[in-house]
């Protein structure tokens, strides 16, 4: 009965797609088509079930270029077994790291994805033969999705707690499982994609069922393509059909590369065999683009002119040990790259390699803009690699009195690539609009010091950029090179405020700002990464008010607090007494997406930065698909461009001033609380502070060791730009006596009372003793 209603559910949707192809899509006779054949009945030509492919059916897979009918092809092309070749070529290749990016580029380049991972392919797109329930349905069988998620919550959460009911025996009616699976274990069963336009094409990479304790997956598998969704034509190998090797584990995803690039419109997997102690169950990736010239040049794209590709951190210049601040040497950039960011005569010399890396990048880019841009390093990876910031000021390498500084940074997770290609490229786009004369941007640079870290982790990002865009997994490059997963790499303040707060009869007061961290997390024996006891010195360094921690994986803003307050529960609503601040900061970025429409809690890094520093920091999930493909990188630039420049200017809201002395000294590390608001902030080293406020009308008292409190009313507009709230604070009568006496070399006279008491008692015991004498 179930097998019943999915049929008629997947009747009922394809008659809303179905259509015969668009006058303007006929095929060109320079193109690879489909002829369409009878169908012969499957049960009159295939064996019976099996679980294991023979020796016979699974062909060898090495690819013929020559060029053949779409239907006599050569076998395919399998991803595990390329790897195997580069492999060997390497060890005899003293040059083979570049033979192996060479050759996944040109995967990446002729290659990218039709869109299940990001979506743009829908639900009502994914058909299949059966389904075990609903939850294991076509619409979950999209690479790299993840058990009990909803497609907008795929991330941390996902990994830890919900994984852990992933067994159906709890779960029955879970709509979120990892995979699709058929409800027959039969070679029968099929799962189709329907482009909706005539699509060419060029591969299919699969994964299995992404599940804690059961083991699914497809061993290999048929390819099928149609124009009408009724008559299919198998993709041949000479005679008869190929067989495409598929998984030989659950995550790990695999690339069979189309012999030859197939014109339809729609395009079946249809499984042969499966993990013997399993079941039919896959997630995949189509590889594709439009036929039609019509389709692709209505795509989206920007008019801006950067240099859209994925670049490379590990191979560095030769002479990048030297000093980075004061290199002057030639920069060697890419053909393209010079092409696309010349803005005038630079001194470059054109180094003709697809890629271009990060810090060459940079290198342009400070060539470009050097009276606005800096170059420096917080520190090395696990591996060496240096962690690379970009500074953008007019006045870069200072802090400026009154102007307050903002960073943006990504790539903690070493995999999700996304938030570091939008770092270089904002990085360019803001040098491009100042040289143009952007009265916004350049009000923007002249009014804040911003910081842009595109990679906290180069070595993992390094172990997902082997592999590319679509082939890495869910987990490749997540962690450290010792295994440590930076955003729950920071200490736990939370416990420390939360249990100050719950027993306020305790001696030991804790801050509610700038609370230390603990003693066992600073020793050489704790277990924190190189990486994140960099991210915190410069956090300790620079004054940040504002911050964005880019992330992948879902389309979301999350802000504080990520843990819940109550030991027993797993979800609480915890908010921080800036939560209506953080509601508006996430609000910001999100409404001016062109795709997120979500703001929420969530995340552990954004905690220990509020509590332990001044700065306000969210995290940003900027997209679905952790390593989009490099066609997609356009699109994803101008989801998200108004959105990171828009949270930028956020830092100008709230309240700024100075805390002086009676001479105009400014005070550092004065404190400033806003009633009603408990969280504080403290002075920089000059004196100079940023409260990030919602509009209203607020009391403010500034403070600090030895001098009188002073407190003014201050109002926060509508309008762009904080409210000037300067406070000039007096010493107190004690501080000044003690400097009168110090400075005389006498004692102060600050003692403790009970201090005075005991000394005055054995003044009078010795008195009583002479007097007796």
């Amino acid at each position: 009965m179930e097998d019943q209603d999915y049929y008629l559910q997947e009747i009922i949707n394809r008659d809303h797609y179905y259509s015969f192809p668009d006058p303007d899509e006929e095929f060109s006779p320079f193109t690879e088509q489909p002829r369409e054949e009878k169908m012969t009945p499957l049960a009159e030509t295939e064996e019976p079930p099996r679980s294991r492919p023979d020796k016979k059916e699974l062909k060898t897979k090495k690819a013929n270029k020559k060029e053949k009918s779409s239907l006599e092809t050569p076998s395919a092309k399998n991803g595990n077994k390329k790897g195997e070749k580069i492999k060997k070529n390497n060890e005899r290749n003293p040059d083979g790291d570049s033979e192996r990016r060479s050759t996944h580029e040109d995967i990446r380049e002729s290659c990218p994805p039709l869109g299940l991972e990001t979506l743009k392919i829908t639900d009502f797109q994914l058909h299949a033969s059966t389904v075990k329930r609903y939850g294991l349905g076509a619409h979950r069988a999209r690479l790299n999705i993840q058990t009990e998620c909803p497609l907008e919550e795929n991330d941390e959460s996902c990994s830890s707690t919900h994984i852990e009911a992933t067994n159906p025996s709890v779960n029955e009616n879970d709509f979120y499982d990892g995979a699709w699976c058929a409800g027959r274990n039969d070679p029968y069963q099929w799962i189709e994609v329907d482009a909706r336009r005539l699509t060419k094409f060029t591969g299919v990479i699969t994964q299995g069922r992404n599940s804690l304790w059961l083991s699914d997956w497809v061993t290999s598998y048929k390819v099928m393509v149609s124009n009408d969704s009724h008559a299919w034509i198998t993709v041949k190998n000479g005679s008869g059909d190929m067989i495409f090797e598929g998984n030989s584990e659950k995550e790990i995803p695999v690339l069979n590369e189309l012999p030859v690039p197939l014109v339809a419109r729609y395009i079946r997997i249809n499984p042969r065999t499966w993990y013997e102690e399993g079941s039919i169950c896959m997630r995949l990736e189509i590889l594709g683009y439009p036929n039609n010239y019509y389709h692709r040049r209505n795509e989206m794209t920007t008019t801006d002119n950067l240099d859209f590709k994925h670049h490379n951190y590990k191979e560095m210049r030769q002479d990048d040990d030297d000093d980075d601040d004061d290199d002057d040497d030639d920069v060697f950039i890419s053909c393209s790259l010079a092409k696309r960011l010349s803005f005038g005569k630079l001194p470059v010399l054109l180094f003709c390699s697809y890629n271009t890396f990060e810090h060459e990048l940079m290198k342009v880019v400070n060539e470009m803009c050097p009276n606005i841009t800096r170059i420096y390093n917080i520190g090395k990876s696990h591996q060496g690699l240096k962690l690379y910031a970009v500074e953008i000021s007019d006045n870069p390498g200072e802090h400026e009195v009154g102007e307050p500084e903002f960073r943006y940074m990504a790539g903690a997770h070493g995999n999700e690539v996304l938030g570091r290609e939008l770092l270089l490229l904002l990085m360019q786009f803001m040098c491009q609009e100042y040289l143009a004369g952007n009265s916004r941007i350049i009000r923007l640079v002249e009014d804040t010091r911003i910081h842009l870290l595109p990679s906290i982790n180069p070595d993992g990002y390094e172990k997902a950029y082997e592999v590319g865009s679509e082939l890495g997994g869910w987990s490749l490059g997540r962690w450290t090179q010792d295994g440590i997963d930076i955003n729950n790499n920071f200490p736990d303040l939370n416990t420390l405020l939360w249990e100050a707060e719950d027993r306020r009869k305790v001696q030991r007061k804790v801050p509610n700002h700038h609370i230390p961290i603990p003693e066992w997390y600073l020793s050489e024996n704790a277990t924190v990464a190189v990486e994140t006891r960099a991210v915190i010195a410069w956090m300790e360094k620079n004054p940040f008010v504002l911050g964005g921690n880019l992330q992948g994986g879902e389309l979301v803003v999350a802000y504080p607090y990520d843990m819940v307050r109550s030991t027993w529960k797993t979800q609480e609503h915890t908010p921080t007494p800036d939560d209506h601040v953080f509601r508006w900061l996430a609000y910001s970025y999100a409404s001016t997406h062109r795709l997120m429409t979500d703001a929420r809690r969530r995340v552990c890094i954004n905690d220990f930065s509020y509590l332990h520093t001044n700065c306000f920091e969210l995290s940003i999930y900027v997209g679905c698909d952790k390593y989009p493909h490099e066609s997609e990188l356009p699109e994803e630039w101008e989801n998200n461009r108004e959105s990171l420049i828009v949270f930028m200017e956020q830092v100008h809201r709230g309240i700024k001033g100075m805390v002086r002395d009676l001479h105009g000294k400014g005070i550092p590390n004065a404190i400033i609380t806003v009633e009603g608001v408990n969280h504080d902030i403290r002075t920089a080293n000059d004196g100079d502070y940023w409260r990030l406020l919602n509009p209203g009308e607020y009391v403010v008292t500034a403070k600090a060791e030895g001098y009188t409190a002073a407190t003014k009313n201050c109002a926060v507009g509508y309008d762009m730009g904080a409210t000037q709230c300067d406070f000039t604070i007096s010493k107190t009568n004690l501080a000044r006596i003690k400097e009168i006496m110090e400075k005389f070399g006498k004692q102060p006279i600050s003692l403790s009372l009970r201090r005075y008491r005991q000394q005055g008692r054995q003044r009078r015991q010795q008195y009583r003793l002479l007097s007796r004498v």
